[in-house]
């Protein structure tokens, strides 16, 4: 594919088709592309020297991971579940459970611990039966076993290759180092919830990020698909990333993909790989 550029527009070339497309339609063609040029750092992002990362919806598809395994599942059990409401239940009950550990209503609880709280419910309200000990923790560990999207692990080791990286996610270590292992997530690092034993957005979670890092809060840039992690990282002196991930979601309950344009945060990008061109890799 050939780009014609000039002041009013850009003009994709393909063939004999030509085509004028908008500056916001040009990324994703370039993102699909997989470009291999690195761009320019913008001057304001010279001093980043590592990139943290929420994890589940940004660099891992929890969604389809979580309903893909639990069909495969309950057709060895002969369980008929509606695998999708289980997974989107599921992740509803991330939110509320955390929440219990913000207002002291249950101790300090990894995120692990919390994933077997929910578990223990949704059993009860889909009428699943008869499990072994083993099989709830293996069917809790199902979130140490989710897919990284098609573009993570190639655009983590480009970054890698310049920065330091690690997530910054509400997972325990046990768990994130499970994850990375399952998908060949190449971290330098495990940071997160568990250092700091908060969950984010809480302060303490984004400042243990530079803390470990033995660097200064804009000097780490946050990377995320959420655009409230990014502000809360903002509001704590960090650098940030948005990551657009349009399926986190599917149709179901949970939410809708948060979108961004430029100038909202530090770098607005529409892949992993898309934020490594732009951070120079």
């Amino acid at each position: 594919m050939r780009l014609t550029v000039d002041r009013r527009k850009f003009l994709v070339v393909a063939g004999a088709a030509a085509t004028a497309i908008s500056f916001s339609e040009l990324r994703p063609v370039l993102a699909q592309q997989s470009t291999r040029d690195p761009q320019e750092v913008k001057p304001e992002l010279a001093n980043v020297k590592a990139l943290v990362f929420d994890t589940f919806g940004t660099v891992v598809d929890w969604r389809s991971s979580v309903i893909a395994e639990g069909m495969a599942w309950g057709k060895a059990k002969g369980l008929n579940t509606n695998w999708v409401d289980f997974a989107d239940r599921w992740r509803l009950g991330y939110g509320p459970s955390m929440n219990k550990v913000r207002k002291g209503e249950i101790p300090w609880t990894r995120l692990d611990d919390l994933h077997r709280m929910i578990l223990d419910d949704l059993l009860k309200e889909f009428k699943i039966e008869g499990l072994t000990e083993e099989e709830k923790v293996s069917w809790t560990h199902v979130w140490r076993r989710l897919k990284p999207w098609p573009d993570s692990v190639e655009g983590l080791t480009r970054i890698k290759k310049k920065y330091v990286i690690a997530p910054l996610s509400n997972g325990n270590i046990a768990l994130m180092t499970n994850l990375a292992k399952f998908g060949g997530l190449p971290w330098d690092a495990i940071l997160g919830s568990e250092l700091a034993r908060h969950y984010k957005p809480d302060r303490e979670v984004y400042v243990s990020a530079y803390y470990y890092l033995d660097l200064k809060p804009e000097e780490v840039m946050m990377c995320a698909a959420h655009t409230s992690d990014l502000e809360a990282a903002r509001r704590n002196g960090l650098r940030t990333g948005f990551i657009y991930r349009p399926n986190e979601y599917g149709s179901g309950p949970v939410g809708v993909p948060n979108k961004a344009k430029p100038g909202d945060f530090d770098v607005v990008s529409v892949s992993m790989v898309d934020l490594a061109q732009q951070m120079g890799t």
